[in-house]
């Protein structure tokens, strides 16, 4: 990286750590500064829904090492207000930090429920649960005999609702669709029988349409007109990149940073995205442009964006990420591989939905293979990962 002296990650998540990791590995001796909008060390996330949310692992267990990043000037507590592509970030204060290069690695926020303000993550008792601070905050509210409301039934959703229940509470989940409904007809029908078994209620094909004060408690108006009454309120609903900081800054914005193949920023030089924010043509999906939002493309893409930097211009390697998910709860694990949210049909390979042990393949409109998922049967899901996994040719910029 000939004649940069300094670069700068803006977010201490998992894709900012290891690019941080990945400077420091390949030999790059210029400053490197990482800004970090929470004021702890980067972490893992997916405890954040089961083991930490159930008090079985610490905030410290799940930290991750610093020394393993050495010589690196941690900005945390500090959030980005901006970029100027003429080699500055400002912060909070109107501080501002100038870099060579920069990696872009802010990941994503909740989504929010519109036209509900009784429903902001923020107001008492009602979370969100994208961040260390939000998984201690609702794990205060998690309490014997308490009535928890969660909005979604996706992964983060399924398995909040699993440790809830271990923990005593009266669970209710508003859905529109089915539970899991992203991993497929039989994976759904699986967990809606886990859930029922826990005892917790669930209202599928159903939202929430306001919220009124009755005799003193919350309810939650359903658009059946159903009431549900509660004491905390989980909006698990999804992600949205967080890019509000680079409005404005002649970035490509649409779903993320709209990066090449390599994950360089689209309309920048020396910029680069990794994580949840980055948006970029993956090549193990057929090409279109992609946001992955799972552990595993956080790490590689991470270092990969610190690869592309340190090369500078010229052909790069492609980054290629097969998505691959997991999730434990209710006493199963659901493994996913592929996108599947392309998928138009699932077919069983193996295992029984009935014995609730099985594996599936997704395939699209044109029955080409996308994707596979198992509940309980991870060694099914290794071949189906292997035939996803193609090799991918160098690009240029």
């Amino acid at each position: 990286m000939s004649g940069r002296e300094r670069i700068v990650v803006v977010g201490a998540s998992l894709a900012g750590y290891h690019a941080a990791r990945e400077l420091r590995a390949l030999g790059f001796d210029g400053e490197v500064t990482v800004v970090g909008a929470e004021p702890h060390r980067p972490y893992d996330r997916p405890p954040l829904s089961k083991e930490l949310l159930a008090g079985r692992r610490t905030a410290a267990e799940i930290a991750l090492a610093l020394d393993d990043a050495p010589d690196v000037e941690w900005l945390l507590g500090t959030a980005a207000t901006g970029l100027d592509l003429d080699r500055r970030v400002v912060l909070a204060g109107a501080r501002e930090v100038a870099f060579d290069g920069l990696v872009i690695a802010t990941g994503a926020r909740p989504a929010t429920l519109p036209g509900l303000p009784e429903l902001a993550p923020g107001r008492p008792g009602v979370h969100a649960l994208r961040s260390l601070d939000d998984a201690q905050r609702l794990r205060g509210d998690l309490r014997p005999g308490a009535r928890l409301l969660i909005v979604g039934a996706g992964f983060v959703g399924v398995e909040v609702a699993t440790v809830a229940a271990a923990a005593g509470c009266e669970v209710a989940i508003v859905t529109l669709d089915p539970p899991l409904a992203v991993a497929g007809p039989q994976a759904s029908a699986v967990c809606r029988g886990l859930l029922e078994e826990a005892g917790v209620r669930l209202l599928s094909g159903r939202t929430v349409a306001s919220v009124e004060e009755r005799g003193g408690e919350r309810v939650a108006l359903l658009d059946d007109g159903a009431p549900v009454a509660f004491d905390a309120a989980l909006v698990a609903i999804g992600a949205r990149p967080a890019v509000d900081w680079l409005e404005g800054s002649g970035l490509v914005l649409e779903d993320g940073v709209v990066c090449d193949a390599s994950l360089a920023a689209v309309g920048a030089v020396a910029v680069v995205a990794a994580g949840d924010v980055a948006r970029w043509p993956n090549a193990a999906t057929g090409g279109a442009l992609t946001r992955v939002e799972h552990w595993g493309n956080a790490v590689e893409q991470g270092a990969a964006a610190a690869r592309t930097l340190l090369e500078g211009p010229g052909p790069h390697t492609a980054h290629a990420a097969v998505p691959e998910v997991w999730s434990d709860h209710l006493g199963a694990r659901l493994q996913t591989v592929g996108e599947l949210r392309g998928a138009a049909r699932f077919e069983v390979v193996a295992g029984a939905v009935e014995e609730r042990r099985f594996a599936a393949a997704a395939y699209d409109a044109g029955e080409r293979l996308v994707g596979a998922v198992a509940y309980d049967m991870p060694r099914e899901l290794t071949r189906w990962r292997e035939q996803l996994t193609e090799p991918v040719a160098a690009v240029g910029r």
